[in-house]
């Protein structure tokens, strides 16, 4: 019989290696590598909030702290990340340059003072928003590089180390076989979210945006408990999480899109767009708008698991 503990440990090891080894590519800053730190980071915490009743409580509760220190470091670079490679393909797609180039001509806006650009055109534009990211995700790569050097991410790398084989698990349950412990986890990590999706329907315009992001955290645990039960419950858990998954990408998908329509009307107040400038925020807005309510019509087909 395979414990609960055994098996909880070769998950967690799992989740620890994933988060140690993206620390050398963030540090080069490769691509894509804070946003995999991220996930290992989320993934390792999510794991340790659904299986906590393995683990000595006070442990985990300080270790579950300092994960989120360390995942909302890296979420603000990767944050901006998101939002300017978001930007750069809606003025790819979205924002004609010839044209907008031609209106801002025969408006014969002046270039702003020492920057090379015509106010009010695509340029303008990319300049206020990709390149404004881009900088902010600079910026916050550095404070990560800081904090990769600190004594407190040092300790947390050396404590995650040790739980690789030697988490502080709990005496008794542990010892429980891991097949009935692990469906029971499912079982209420499921129903989380089936109670977040039924609540749905009934909630206010203003409400549904944070519901829906909820249903997709919700998501997002189960899909991650259901990874770390894989090896244990086979396919069925394998196959739940292949839903979780899709539930959590589409609930995703019109995350981004929300708040990347509310970036994009903020920076245009911000700058006070006016004329062709205006246009260009509008169209872009517009378009997240739409991209929003794509997501949004395949979320009942993506919810339907949770009803089966």
């Amino acid at each position: 019989m395979v414990t609960a503990g055994t098996a909880i440990v070769a998950a967690l090891r799992d989740d620890v290696d994933r988060l140690l080894a993206a620390e050398p590519d963030v540090r080069a800053d490769a691509w894509d590598s804070v946003h995999q730190m991220r996930v290992a980071t989320r993934r390792l915490r999510s794991v340790l909030r659904s299986y906590r009743t393995l683990f000595e409580a006070t442990p985990i509760a300080e270790m579950q702290h300092e994960l989120k220190w360390l995942a909302d470091l890296l979420g603000v670079a990767r944050d901006a990340e998101v939002r300017a490679e978001r930007f750069a393909a809606l003025l790819a797609t979205h924002a004609p340059q010839d044209e907008f180039a031609r209106l801002a001509t025969e408006s014969a806006a002046p270039k702003a003072a020492g920057s090379g650009y015509v106010p009010g055109t695509t340029e303008y534009v990319r300049t206020e928003l990709v390149d404004a990211e881009r900088g902010r995700y600079r910026t916050a790569h550095a404070e990560i590089l800081d904090a990769l050097d600190h004594h407190r991410y040092h300790a947390l790398r050396h404590r995650l180390s040790a739980w690789r084989t030697d988490p502080p698990l709990d005496a008794d349950k542990s010892k429980q076989p891991a097949a009935e412990v692990f469906e029971r986890i499912l079982r209420k990590d499921r129903k989380r979210v089936q109670r977040l999706v039924y609540a749905e329907p009934a909630v206010s315009p203003t409400e549904r945006v944070e519901l829906l992001h909820d249903i997709r955290k919700g998501a997002k645990r189960l899909r991650y408990s259901c990874e770390g039960a894989t090896d244990v419950l086979g396919s069925a858990a394998k196959d739940l999480g292949t839903e979780a998954k899709r539930l959590q990408t589409v609930l995703g998908d019109h995350r981004d899109a929300v708040e990347s329509r509310e970036a994009i009307l903020a920076r245009a107040a911000e700058t006070h767009a006016t004329g062709v400038n205006a246009t260009i925020y509008e169209l872009l807005a517009d378009a997240e708008e739409i991209a929003a309510g794509e997501a949004l019509a395949r979320y009942p087909a993506a919810a339907a698991f949770v009803s089966g």
